[in-house]
């Protein structure tokens, strides 16, 4: 029996629904080779040789054999073990919203739209998930079109954060995955390759300040065209970056958060014998900063780093 749509009686709070918005006007108020890989590093056992930089592109898929919705939305949660969900809006409504929302924790909201399907993360792990799609009603009102749920267990804890989604948006054609390939190439070990991929962009990608000023509601990179016009604002760099760690099978988080009141995007990456790095590249609200490699020997060592270096608090992961 179809469900009547119940009028959202609260206002759904548009700051926070738009994330992309809110990470370029932070920064300018401041100025993965099989469908499940093996996360591990590329290093060889001889430690001057080179690491295998062939890239590896994971592409969602949305194959329609498990799926939830109505009339109005469909979810295909076929590959919900791989970290992802494919989520296609059927409606006409030219405002609509769409919420992920992990067991207790606040929800991550998106825009949808009708033309095509997006992807997204489930990047908070193993645990129960809520899916709700929004429609406008009138000014920042909106109505419930579709919920659901689903338990998920991941394949992989790594997944979600090598694959492509909405924020991170890539494939196979995509130039960014051959110049990470090219810029990788004499790299030693994943920490190697991810300092080389660093200077490049900081080197060769100036900071926008124009698109700061007047980036739109819901800005999304568009990564080569960030990589074209070698210009953009701290989302573009760290969509950049995440896209060539990322087919360069280094498990990559595009943090959104605070450091201090600046809200803004950075890093975090993953590194076999070492764990998660934290914050290894971070903008402070006035140029890129990458935590020297050798201060990351351990997670310790690594997250005392950071501590120091700044007051950063993650919110949403991508």
């Amino acid at each position: 029996m179809r469900a009547r749509r119940s009028l959202i009686k609260k206002r759904i709070w548009i700051g926070c629904l738009l994330i992309a918005s809110v990470i370029s006007t932070g920064c300018n108020q401041q100025n993965a080779a099989a469908a499940t890989p093996k996360v591990e590093s590329a290093k060889s056992s001889d430690a001057a040789a080179l690491r295998d930089s062939t890239p590896v592109v994971l592409q969602p898929e949305a194959p329609g054999t498990n799926t939830i919705g109505n009339e109005k939305a469909s979810i295909d949660i076929s590959n919900i073990t791989k970290g992802y969900i494919v989520v296609s809006y059927k409606g006409n409504n030219e405002k609509v919203r769409f919420q992920v929302q992990y067991e207790s924790e606040d929800p991550y909201t998106y825009r949808l739209n009708s033309f095509e399907d997006a992807v997204f993360p489930l990047t908070r792990g193993d645990g129960n998930y809520k899916f709700t799609v929004y429609e406008n009603v009138s000014g920042d009102e909106y109505a419930t079109a579709f919920e659901g749920k689903s338990e998920v267990t991941l394949e992989n804890e790594f997944l979600p954060f090598l694959y492509p989604n909405q924020y991170v948006k890539y494939d196979q054609d995509t130039q960014a995955v051959a110049l990470g390939q090219k810029l990788v190439k004499e790299a030693t070990d994943d920490l190697d390759a991810l300092a080389k991929i660093y200077d490049y962009v900081v080197g060769n990608i100036d900071y926008d300040y124009d698109k700061a000023e007047n980036v739109a509601s819901g800005y999304l990179p568009v990564i080569d065209q960030v990589l074209d016009e070698k210009k953009g604002i701290c989302f573009d760099y760290a969509a950049v970056m995440t896209c060539m760690l990322r087919t360069q099978r280094i498990p990559t988080q595009l943090v959104v958060g605070y450091s201090g009141t600046v809200y803004h995007a950075w890093i975090s990456v993953y590194i076999d014998g070492v764990g998660w790095i934290h914050d290894i590249i971070r903008f402070d609200g006035k140029e890129w900063v990458r935590m020297d490699p050798t201060l990351a020997s351990t997670n310790k060592k690594a997250e005392k780093t950071v501590e120091n270096s700044g007051n950063y608090r993650a919110m949403y992961y991508y």
